[in-house]
C-alpha cells in the first residue's frame, strides 16, 4: 500500500473517532438540575398556628345603680383611674316601691356576689397547695429518673398558673367587696334623696366610656368598661381535633403581625366546650378557645388586639431534620431522594414529628446527607442530578 493511502486511511479513521465521541456526547443524557438541601441537626418545634385576640384577664363594666340624670362625665379612654375614685355621678328620680326593692335585692345581689367570691378565694388557695406538693414530689421523681424535665417544667408551670389565679380572684373578692359598699351607700343616698356617686371598683384604666353626655339613663345602663391594665391575656380559637393535643402549661409564642419579637405566655386553661364556627370558604368548623396568660407586658398589644398565636405542643433541641419538600410517598412508606456522587438514589426513611418545614428523621439518612428537595416527576433512581 501506498503511503498517500495510508495518511488516508488514518485521517479518516481519526475522523471517524472524532465524529463518534461527537454524536455520542451529543445525545448522551444531560444530568438533571434540581433543587438540594443538606440534613442538618439543630432546634425543631411543631405548633398549632391560629389567629387570637388579646383581651385584658379582670373586666369590669360600671352601670348605672340608679335611675337617674347623669352628669357629664370627663374621664375619657385611657386615663387611669384610682380604687374609689368618683367615676360618674347620678341624680336619681323619686323611687317607686318597686325600685326600692330593687335596690335592696341589688345590696342582696352584692352581698351574694362577695360570698362567691370568697369561696374562690379558698377554691384557687386549695388548688395553689395541691400544685406545690405535685411539683415537690415531681422534683423528687425527676432526681429518680421517674418522669422528664419536660413533664417537671408543666408541673412549674401549672404551679405558676395557681399562683396567678389566687391573685385573681384575690382581686375578685376586692371588687366585690367594693361593689358591697357602693350598693349599700347608694341605697342610703337614694333613701336620703342624695346624689349617687359612681366610684371605681379597683385599680385600673379605662377601656371604653359609654355614656358621655348629660341624661337621664335606667338603673342598669353600662356606662364604662374598665380593666386591669397589669394583666392581659391571649384567646386563641383552634379546631377541636387539634383542642385535644393542647394542656395546660404549654408554651405560646405571639406575635402582633409586625413586631420584631414575639411575646411569650403560657395555656392556661383549654375551654371544655366546643362551638360551631363558619370559616371563609363556608365550612363549619368545630372551634374551641384555649386561653393563655401573658408572661409580660404586652407592648403596643391591648384589649382586643388581633395577634397570631403559636402554640409549642412539641420541640427540641437536637433533632436531625429534612425538608418537608424533599418527602414523597412510596408505596405506603416515605422516601426521599439522596445524592450520592452526582447520582440520585431513593431511600426509604421513617420520619418522626413534623411541621410545615421539616420534619424529625428518626431512620434512613445521616447528619450532611444531600438530598433533592422538590423532586422533578421525571426524576428516577440512579439518575445523574446537577443542584441548582
Amino acid at each position: 500500500m501506498k503511503r498517500g493511502s495510508k495518511r488516508t486511511l488514518c485521517v479518516l479513521a481519526v475522523a471517524t473517532l472524532v465524529l463518534g465521541l461527537m454524536l455520542a456526547y451529543a445525545f448522551w443524557p444531560a444530568p438533571m438540575s434540581a433543587e438540594t438541601a443538606l440534613i442538618s441537626r439543630g432546634q425543631m418545634r411543631v405548633t398549632i398556628d391560629e389567629d387570637g385576640e388579646v383581651r385584658a384577664h379582670d373586666r369590669y363594666v360600671v352601670t348605672a345603680p340608679v335611675t337617674g340624670r347623669l352628669l357629664r362625665v370627663a374621664l375619657r379612654e385611657g386615663d387611669r383611674v384610682r380604687a374609689r375614685q368618683i367615676l360618674a355621678v347620678l341624680v336619681p328620680v323619686p323611687m317607686t316601691p318597686g325600685e326600692t326593692a330593687g335596690q335592696h335585692a341589688r345590696v342582696e345581689a352584692a352581698e351574694a356576689s362577695y360570698r362567691e367570691a370568697q369561696a374562690r378565694v379558698d377554691h384557687a388557695r386549695a388548688d395553689l397547695a395541691q400544685a406545690r406538693r405535685e411539683r415537690e414530689r415531681g422534683q423528687s421523681l425527676v432526681d429518680l429518673g421517674a418522669i422528664s424535665r419536660q413533664g417537671m417544667e408543666q408541673l412549674r408551670a401549672i404551679e405558676t398558673l395557681d399562683m396567678s389565679d389566687l391573685e385573681a380572684a384575690r382581686a375578685r373578692e376586692r371588687s366585690a367587696a367594693a361593689e358591697v359598699r357602693a350598693a349599700t351607700a347608694n341605697l342610703k343616698a337614694l333613701e336620703a334623696g342624695q346624689p349617687v356617686e359612681v366610684r371605681a371598683p379597683v385599680d385600673a384604666a379605662l377601656l371604653r366610656v359609654d355614656e358621655k353626655s348629660e341624661r337621664v339613663v335606667p338603673a342598669g345602663t353600662p356606662l364604662m368598661l374598665m380593666a386591669d391594665p397589669s394583666r392581659y391575656e391571649v384567646i386563641v380559637d383552634v379546631l377541636s381535633t387539634d383542642a385535644v393535643k393542647i394542656s395546660p402549661g404549654m408554651r405560646v409564642s405571639v406575635e402582633d403581625r409586625g413586631g420584631d419579637v414575639p411575646f411569650d405566655a403560657r395555656v392556661r386553661m383549654v375551654e371544655p366546650g366546643a362551638y360551631t364556627k363558619i370559616s371563609a370558604l363556608g365550612v363549619e368548623e368545630q372551634r374551641v378557645h384555649v386561653i393563655a396568660d401573658l408572661k409580660g407586658p404586652p407592648g403596643r398589644l391591648s384589649d382586643g388586639y388581633r395577634v397570631l398565636g403559636r402554640i409549642v405542643i412539641w420541640e427540641r433541641d437536637d433533632v436531625l431534620r429534612v425538608p418537608i419538600g424533599a418527602l414523597f410517598r412510596c408505596a405506603e412508606q416515605w422516601c426521599v431522594f439522596a445524592v450520592e456522587r452526582g447520582r440520585a438514589v431513593q431511600r426509604m426513611v421513617r420520619i418522626g414529628q413534623r411541621n410545615a418545614e421539616t420534619a424529625q428523621v428518626l431512620d434512613g439518612l445521616r447528619d450532611k446527607d444531600t438530598v433533592v428537595v422538590y423532586p422533578p416527576t421525571l426524576l428516577t433512581g440512579n439518575a445523574r442530578v446537577r443542584s441548582q
